[in-house]
């Protein structure tokens, strides 16, 4: 049966992404075309579901419909120099979702290889200009040691706002490079808008092997554990395929993963490979599905797929058997690694699950299961502290708003379901909470390590250059400093820091219309500049009461970013001034230059001392604008929703029965305008986050497709001949729910006996096709 609900989010999701690239395209914001706009807001997705990092658009097209036809639209190297991302998009740009063709991918294809087999052999750096905004990528492809030193595998991939039911062409090779194709249509971007992330899936025995299991004893609901021996090939072939996508993210991202070789291993690997299994602790990794099935010969169970791989301990290991097999044509056939997979049953517990067995596979490392996961008190504490923390009142403002702190990927996407399942409240919930307002913990790290050098003890271990870095490396870098819990002082200062990075963004620009190629690196260290040259002493909680930077300070950042731009490439060690920015030796030197700024026009922006004490909000007050913002969201869902909420609990089973009691309660409480009590309060709440993550199309309802409490019973007889004909107008009307179907059928299928309290919820169904104009 086709999934309503999907389809019909995906429709909803291809409406805000059209309307997205569209407003931001026309403001100008970000200047360029409507498919580079797109290009961007792709990649954001991608890179806030670690699909992809520090992906950065830059376009080039040349003799497009000829045989040297090349075009480009964005890129990323990975911080190991191991992966080069080739970025190409078919933006149709259409009111509805259009398909693409075969033919459109492959021609996609053709021009992105194009374009670095170019850069890679003929110096194509040297025939695009020095501002053009792909010269530094050029220039990198055909002149860094570290890439040709590591790179071994190259990503095309395709982004399209269409649909694409194709399969992606065959891996490619350029000049040794493995070449992988990715298809990233409407459906894949809309898949990681509401997942954490798009599991990877292997089936060995296609690949040519099984691989030999025995599951632990003592199941749990929680878990199943499996121990495997997995032969080095097979971990090479996935490792070629899928890289450091199969470490979990974040692992990857707190352990600093390098694919660079271990020597000790690449030692054992290349002497004493049958030792291998004995000298090597093994891997342990997680799983959503694993497929068992009995040996080919017979002898044993063995894995033949799995789904959801993710490499908790052991992601060294396994680059290194690669590594060493690429570089050194190291015989490999003898290696054996010892796996332990654990498949997580429980998926509501799937996170914590995850992040404590990589807590514990990696004792080794330090790593506490607060640095795994997103409940580090400094999260928690920032995120209380941005749902009761409103913008100062102002003239120029006449409605307090909102900055929504992300502190786990999607909370804004469901906060907005919750709150806006009509026109009028996401209206309301989009003026007091604007999506431009919304940060995430990348960004905090982003706009802090700008702003100001970060020491641990007396060592500097961030700032703007880790910014350069990327979003991972610089993450990591300000969590190791970032000790102290937030206060709302502290949260107004973050977003003037905020503030100034974003003007500094929009007032640098992007091509055609802008300084010049460097943004991603000009900002941050201008910033960095500046604060340090003024003594840290701009005035941040005057931005935060302004929510905008003064004129003089916009000016000052604009005449000292194009000083910033050219002293970087003036002075950088040879041509790649990219690779250079992002090592502190750049820094140490830019903030010890005098670039001959005035920075006496800046007087008004200084911090008066004068100004007196600012206040701070206790736990306490900040609890209770959240209870009061609660208790509202609750009471704007109708009586009728709530039921149509307990209906959809009985029949799927996704609340229990004490959740069904509650949506019974809360609709007396809010009809006679009754006090909830803490436990219904949390209880109602945590419904609205079951509903919103499986069905939040209920919150949508029309009032026609909602029971009618008030209407009189009709005389009808529930059989399974009457529910038959349900189905079969269903079929065409499309009316019921998907879960309203499934029951229905379940019923007539004889998965559900036809009792009297089943009888009277298909009663239901039936009096809401009739209005419909379903005829018996």
């Amino acid at each position: 049966m086709i999934d309503l609900y999907a389809s019909a989010g995906i429709n909803r999701f291809f409406s805000e992404m059209s309307r997205d690239v569209r407003s931001a395209q026309l403001s100008g914001e970000n200047g360029g075309t409507q498919e580079q706009t797109f290009t961007q807001w792709a990649l954001d997705l991608l890179g806030e579901s670690g699909e992809i990092e520090n992906a950065r658009p830059a376009y080039d097209e040349k003799a497009l419909g000829t045989k040297n036809q090349h075009k480009i639209n964005g890129y990323a190297i990975s911080e190991n120099y191991e992966t080069v991302d080739l970025i190409i998009t078919l933006y149709k740009g259409y009111d509805e979702p259009q398909k693409i063709s075969r033919e459109d991918v492959e021609t996609a294809v053709k021009r992105i290889t194009n374009f670095f087999r170019k850069a890679v052999y003929k110096d194509y750096a040297e025939e695009i200009e020095e501002a053009s905004e792909i010269f530094q990528f050029a220039q990198t492809l055909s002149s860094s040691a570290d890439l040709r030193e590591n790179l071994v595998r190259i990503n095309a991939i395709i982004l399209t706002d269409s649909v694409y039911s194709g399969n992606p062409p065959a891996q490619a090779n350029i000049s040794g490079y493995p070449v992988f194709v990715r298809i990233v249509d409407l459906d894949y971007l809309y898949n990681i808008s509401v997942k954490s992330h798009i599991p990877i899936e292997i089936n060995f025995r296609e690949d040519g092997f099984e691989i030999p299991c025995v599951a632990a004893p003592g199941p749990t609901t929680e878990y199943q554990s499996y121990l495997a021996i997995v032969p080095g090939d097979a971990l090479a072939i996935i490792y070629e395929r899928f890289g450091a996508r199969l470490l979990e993210q974040n692992v990857r991202s707190f352990l600093q993963f390098s694919g660079k070789i271990n020597n000790g291993i690449r030692k054992t690997i290349m002497t004493e490979p049958e030792m291998f299994l004995a000298f090597n602790n093994g891997i342990s990794a997680t799983a959503e599905d694993v497929t068992i099935a009995t040996a080919t010969d017979g002898k044993g169970q063995v894995i033949i797929a799995v789904k959801d791989l993710q490499i908790v301990n052991g992601g060294q290991t396994t680059a290194s058997i690669y590594h060493t097999l690429k570089k050194d044509k190291a015989d490999i056939s003898k290696i054996f690694v010892q796996l332990k997979l654990s498949l997580v049953k429980n998926k509501q517990n799937l996170s914590s699950i995850v992040s404590r067995i990589a807590e514990y596979a990696n004792t080794q490392n330090k790593v506490s299961v607060s640095d795994l996961s997103s409940n580090k008190p400094f999260h928690v504490s920032l995120e209380k502290i941005s749902r009761a923390s409103f913008t100062p009142h102002h003239d120029s403002r006449p409605v307090q708003t909102k900055w929504f702190y992300e502190r786990v990927r999607g909370q804004y996407k469901n906060a907005r379901l919750k709150d806006g399942f009509t026109d009028a409240r996401a209206r309301a919930f989009d003026i007091k909470n604007p999506k431009y307002q919304v940060f995430s913990k990348e960004d905090v790290a982003k706009y802090e390590n700008a702003y100001g050098e970060k020491f641990s003890v007396r060592t500097i271990v961030a700032g703007p250059w880790t910014v350069v870095r990327g979003n991972q490396k610089n993450y990591v870098q300000f969590m190791s400093v970032a000790t102290a819990i937030p206060d709302n002082i502290y949260f107004e200062d973050l977003v003037a820091k905020a503030i100034i990075f974003r003007a500094a963004e929009k007032i640098y620009g992007v091509r055609p219309n802008a300084i010049g190629d460097m943004r991603y690196i000009t900002v941050p260290y201008t910033i960095g500049w500046l604060a340090i040259k003024t003594n840290y002493q701009l005035d941040l909680f005057k931005i935060w009461r302004e929510q905008k930077i003064s004129d003089a300070l916009s000016n000052t950042l604009y005449n000292l970013m194009i000083i910033v731009d050219a002293w970087i490439r003036t002075n950088a060690p040879g041509s790649l001034y990219g690779e250079w920015a992002k090592k502190e030796d750049c820094w140490s030197q830019l903030k010890n230059a005098d670039l001959n700024v005035d920075l006496t026009t800046l007087k008004e922006d200084f911090t008066d001392k004068k100004s007196g004490q600012r206040k701070k909000i206790t736990e306490d007050e900040a609890a209770l604008i959240l209870i009061e913002e609660e208790t509202e969201r609750l009471r704007s869902v109708p009586p009728a929703i709530w039921h149509k909420i307990d209906e959809w609990g009985k029949l799927t089973g996704h609340l229990s029965l004490q959740q069904q009691d509650h949506c019974f309660n809360l609709v007396g409480r809010i009809r006679n305008n009754k006090a909830f009590s803490e436990t219904e309060r949390l209880a109602g709440i945590r419904i609205l986050g079951i509903i919103t993550d499986h069905v939040p199309e209920i919150l949508f309802s029309d009032d026609n497709e909602l029971v009618e409490e008030s209407a009189p019973e009709q005389t009808i007889t529930v059989t399974v001949e009457v529910l038959e004909k349900l189905m079969a107008w269903d079929r065409k009307a499309k009316k019921l729910h998907g879960f309203e179907y499934q029951f229905i059928n379940n019923l007539v299928t004889g998965k559900k006996i036809l009792t009297d309290h089943n009888k009277r919820i298909a009663l239901l169904n039936i009096r809401k096709a009739v209005r419909f104009g379903f005829i018996m």
